[in-house]
């Protein structure tokens, strides 16, 4: 039997692990493994395995070693079997409609702020998912608990965006070349993938950004979020986002309640695991108003523990006119995934594929985005 590949069996074990929201120490259990038999040829995994020294490398342990072993043998391991047995949730045919319709996500988060994966397997999970976009929204630099990006950081961070996307236009090219399926579809076309750059840029009390206006001005998309004050008055509330919503830099409006729903777990470290915290209260149409009158979106959060805005809230929304964005608010690559838990919602309230910016192709997306600047 032709042996699989161990390291990309690996690594779907930890991306199923994070889309089944398991702890954390599991799912990294397995990437540490990955990355470890990263540094070795095929040839090196494979006498290590004949020599039952797997368990020598740092980051390989007795399950993920047995994994590696199964796949070398050409089964899929059990592991992995039992993980996509019990996976995904059953959408109906609108969430599925919507989920097919969208072409990218506009909010995720890499390690260099809270996020727990580097940004190249953020973007790799982003492809294998068929992504033609994720949008890297680290956090802006208020939120010191979440390692907010200063200035100088984003800078840096642009450049490795830049330098990422080089390569991955490299590696199309070359697919491109060689017919190779994961890149190039069966018209023979290459899929192409872009990182486009971001930031999930703090709200502050005035209503401001917490980032530069020239940096800001230079990300494809900005999604601004309220972390702080969230029991404000709801005047005071509503000032702030409505303030946000009219500055020219952002064009989406995260996670606008700042829930998180009773019983739900977060991510290990991130969101707290299981921590209730209620609704702020705001004139919700108002901030609808504005957003549909600036043509900015409304992000349907897709977490498991937000699923923010409430769907009376997303109805509103859609009664004003609001666009509206479907993303994950992803802190790892497995929860990439999670834009179905978005889809349902948004389908449940008739949220009509033309009102969700990330149906649009990355040049639509980006020339919607450049009218707010």
């Amino acid at each position: 039997m032709v042996a699989r590949d161990p390291i990309a069996d690996l690594r779907r074990i930890a991306f199923l692990l994070e889309r089944a929201h398991e702890a954390t120490y599991r799912v990294k259990a397995f990437r540490t493994a990955a990355a470890a038999l990263t540094e070795l040829s095929a040839g090196e995994i494979a006498e290590l395995a004949a020599a039952g020294t797997l368990t020598t490398l740092p980051g390989v342990g007795e399950v993920t070693a047995r994994c590696v072993l199964e796949s070398l043998r050409g089964d899929e391991p059990v592991y992995l079997r039992r993980l996509q047995a019990t996976e995904g949730t059953d959408l109906d045919e609108a969430a599925t409609a919507l989920r097919s319709a969208l072409r990218g996500d506009c909010h995720s988060h890499s390690d260099w702020s809270d996020g727990g994966s580097p940004i190249e397997e953020m973007a790799r999970a982003a492809i294998e998912l068929g992504h033609e976009y994720l949008v890297l929204t680290d956090h802006s630099p208020r939120l010191t608990v979440a390692r907010g990006l200063t200035a100088a950081r984003l800078r840096r961070q642009l450049d490795v965006v830049a330098a990422l996307n080089a390569e991955l236009a490299r590696l199309v090219a070359e697919a491109a070349d060689s017919g190779e399926e994961a890149l190039v579809g069966a018209d023979g076309a290459p899929h192409g993938f872009r990182l486009l750059t971001g930031i999930e840029v703090d709200i502050l009390a005035d209503g401001s950004l917490d980032q530069d206006p020239e940096l800001l001005a230079r990300l494809d998309v900005v999604v601004g979020s309220l972390h702080s004050g969230l029991r404000d008055e709801p005047a005071v509330m509503t000032r702030r986002m409505v303030t946000a919503l009219a500055n020219p830099h952002l064009d989406i409006l995260g996670h606008c309640t700042g829930r998180l729903l009773p019983g739900r777990d977060g991510p290990d470290g991130t969101h707290g695991r299981g921590k209730a915290r209620p609704e702020s209260t705001f004139d919700a149409a108002a901030v609808f108003e504005a957003a549909a009158g600036y043509d900015k979106a409304i992000e349907i959060n897709s977490r498991p523990e937000r699923l923010d805005p409430p769907k009376r809230l997303l109805r509103q929304a859609l009664e004003a006119g609001c666009r509206f964005a479907i993303d994950t608010d992803a802190h790892a690559p497995g929860q990439l995934s999670w834009q179905e838990y978005g889809c349902a919602r948004a389908a449940a309230c008739g949220v009509p594929a033309e009102r969700i910016v990330n149906t649009m192709s990355t040049e639509d997306l980006l020339a919607w985005a450049a009218t707010h600047g």
